[in-house]
């Protein structure tokens, strides 16, 4: 039991993870603040949250999902139905409900770069723990909203964050998540490094 919960929440934050990936590594161009400052004298965001790591890390996450909510259906075909993989609704709901966990997920890391120069911290300083979970605060976010919206209009018959989410699952993802973070962070200054 225990295990199909925790395979559940993985598989539905998988492509936030890719998202959120995707902008670090494509990211680079105009930046989204526009190098504009805010009233306190610093950078709205800064130079590391930029348009292009936004849009490719959205169409990436979204696209990966996709393909896990076509896996989701063949696998429950298979003897590991048991698992319950979810299909993000299938299709055309699958594509707010992708978009929500995706964009989600930036939007949360934007948000918490706003946050941060507020509180006067440089691109790279450590601001734990917000920096390991701000992506996966975003997903919540932005996907309860939607689902609640697609579920209040009537076009879906259950809330899909609520089917989808338990406590549990929610608790395990915050602290799962940074290690995540920790290792993808080692890893692309340890290829930052190896590429000079």
């Amino acid at each position: 039991m225990v295990v199909e919960i925790l395979a559940q929440a993985f598989w539905i934050i998988v492509p936030a993870y890719i998202a959120n990936g995707t902008a670090v590594l494509l990211g680079g161009g105009k930046p989204i603040d526009f190098g504009k400052k805010w009233k306190d004298g610093n950078r709205i965001l800064g130079d590391g949250k930029t348009w292009r790591g936004l849009l490719a890390g959205t169409f990436i996450g979204m696209t990966a999902g996709f393909g896990l909510s076509v896996a989701a259906k063949y696998i429950d075909m298979t003897e590991f139905s048991y698992l319950g993989l979810n299909d993000f609704f299938g299709f055309p709901f699958m594509i707010p409900i992708l978009f929500s966990i995706c964009f989600g997920a930036l939007f949360g890391d934007i948000f918490e770069s706003f946050l941060k120069r507020r509180t006067g911290r440089k691109r790279g300083e450590d601001w734990i723990p917000f920096d390991q979970i701000d992506f996966i605060l975003g997903v919540f976010f932005l996907s309860f909203i939607i689902a609640g919206l697609l579920h209040i209009l009537g076009l879906t018959d259950t809330n899909w964050f609520f089917e989808s989410f338990n406590l549990g699952q929610i608790l395990f993802l915050l602290v799962i998540t940074p290690f995540f973070h920790i290792i993808g962070n080692l890893l692309h200054k340890k290829s930052k490094k190896t590429m000079k």
